[in-house]
């Protein structure tokens, strides 16, 4: 399943890396394609935003300005899933929202959120991935079709 996220991120970014725990099959693939593997601060909760923070922490280390992240049951993302949302993007970064609602994890985050993700998960207390993006003043890029983002994992 991650091959189709990598695939839609590797044509709007220039670089990309996998953030898993070592050890998975995610992990393996990772090593296959030669990406980077990020896994997630020991000290922070549990959750994606754990997986965003150290996906900043990379981006930032490699001078990026941005951090793409897409989640791995999305199969049919859109082709230009990052170039949209780079365009809506400015200041602080963008998610998806489709007529089935806002996709939190299709986003694009600025490495300027790197401080403040750490800060909110130094309290222990994994936020709502929405909540930390309103709070960041990340905006809405809106995508009409809402199968480009069907979640493998959601029942229908």
């Amino acid at each position: 399943m991650l091959d189709w996220s990598l695939d839609v991120l590797t044509r709007g970014s220039r670089l990309t890396a996998v953030n898993a725990p070592g050890g998975t099959g995610a992990a393996a693939l990772a090593q296959a394609r030669r990406l980077p593997l990020i896994g997630d601060a020991p000290e922070h909760p549990a959750g994606p935003l754990a997986g965003v923070h150290a996906g900043l922490a990379w981006a930032r280390a490699q001078g990026a300005e941005w951090l793409a992240t897409a989640p791995c049951d999305t199969p049919d993302l859109p082709d230009d899933l990052v170039v949209r949302l780079l365009d809506a993007a400015h200041p602080s970064g963008a998610y998806a929202v489709s007529p089935d609602g806002r996709q939190p994890l299709c986003a694009l985050w600025s490495v300027t959120l790197l401080e403040r993700l750490g800060e909110t998960l130094a309290d222990g207390v994994h936020p709502a991935v929405r909540a930390f993006q309103d709070l960041g003043g990340m905006k809405a890029a809106r995508f009409d079709d809402a199968a480009a983002f069907a979640n493998l994992n959601r029942r229908p």
